[in-house]
């Protein structure tokens, strides 16, 4: 941990320079949530998967998250691996539904060398539903983990081929916290460090005073306060943060 007594002017003329700005004012009102796939293992050689999108349904609407890249091999992804297949930030708020969306061609299984298409049936243009129902919350990171089922996923009809009816378990894990609060006078116009270890995270306190911090890991912080002359640097230690939830540190008062 630096020694936050020796920050000076200096530090203020660098304009904070090694510091990730984040939002400053009153809150976010989105999370960024990463959607992972993994796999269960299946007697296959390989199962291309060509994915168009993931549909992520809240109180808000549909928020689609489009996948780039080419078709994926699932199998590759097993064991502890998995493959991100979109990150972007929506609207928080309770997810009422999560559908992965297929494109009608490009998904094939390989079976002893040779290449099968894999058709998926009519009803599943609309995507796969997805039994996943969590709040998110403003602020916070979420991982969407997809984990599917290879096994049970391919069918084999009469006639020799093969259709993809995915059989996919999802689960929502946020992965950091938020920490805010309001410095008082509005007018000592903080800038704000959030420090731990060596990593540094910088915001500036609004017109009301009020900072944010989305974003941040789990973790013990010690939060400084670098106002404008004649008020005094002030550092609070040992801020929590934790995983899903968020911090208020409440009023924050600024002396001269």
């Amino acid at each position: 941990m630096k020694k936050l007594m020796f920050l000076s002017a200096a530090l203020l003329g660098l304009g904070l320079a090694s510091c990730k700005k984040t939002d400053s004012g009153a809150g976010s009102s989105t999370s960024h949530v990463t959607v992972k796939m993994t796999d269960a293992p299946g007697a296959y050689d390989a199962v291309i998967l060509s994915i168009k999108s993931v549909v992520v349904v809240t109180a808000d609407g549909e928020h689609t998250l489009n996948v780039g890249g080419g078709p994926i091999d699932i199998l590759r992804f097993r064991l502890g691996k998995d493959t991100i297949l979109a990150e972007q930030d929506i609207p928080a708020g309770a997810i009422q539904q999560v559908r992965l969306v297929l494109n009608p061609t490009g998904n094939r299984v390989v079976i002893n060398g040779t290449s099968y298409d894999l058709t998926t049936p009519s009803g599943q243009t609309s995507g796969v539903k997805l039994n996943i129902h969590d709040n998110l919350v403003a602020g916070v990171g979420y991982t969407l983990h997809l984990d599917f089922d290879a096994g049970q996923s391919i069918v084999t009809t009469g006639s020799g081929k093969y259709i993809l009816k995915p059989v996919i378990r999802g689960f929502a894990d946020a992965i950091s916290g938020v920490l805010t609060g309001t410095v008082s006078p509005a007018i000592s116009s903080p800038k704000v460090l959030a420090i731990m270890g060596t990593d540094t995270v910088g915001a500036v306190a609004d017109a009301n005073g009020k900072f944010y911090f989305p974003g941040l890991p789990a973790g013990s912080y010690n939060v400084t306060f670098l106002p404008v002359s004649p008020y005094a640097m002030k550092t609070v230690t040992g801020v929590t943060v934790s995983t899903g939830s968020v911090k208020d540190m409440g009023t924050i008062t600024i002396t001269q």
